[in-house]
């Protein structure tokens, strides 16, 4: 019967120290993410990449106009040329 009792405690004692251990690593592991301070990183790290994007396509599409002297995309040109004609 004191076989029984101890082998029952020792078990609850094992589920009670596996439990603080999991929740010992969570809090650890959030812990380690708040002060690391790296969350927001990757917004500006996006950020960064569609300005390059933007700044490179228009250096390309700057070097096609001088390229070629004339127009490129004659859709674009005509409606931003509507845009300042307007006479409201």
């Amino acid at each position: 019967m004191f076989n029984r009792i101890k082998s029952g405690v020792s078990k609850v004692c094992s589920k009670v120290k596996s439990a603080f251990t999991s929740a010992e690593a969570a809090v650890t592991a959030k812990a380690h993410e708040v002060l690391d301070g790296t969350v927001a990183e990757a917004y500006v790290d996006t950020g960064v990449k569609i300005l390059i994007a933007v700044v490179i396509g228009a250096l390309l599409l700057a070097g096609l106009y001088t390229l070629f002297n004339s127009t490129i995309m004659p859709t674009v040109t005509t409606k931003i040329e509507g845009l300042f004609n307007y006479k409201g």
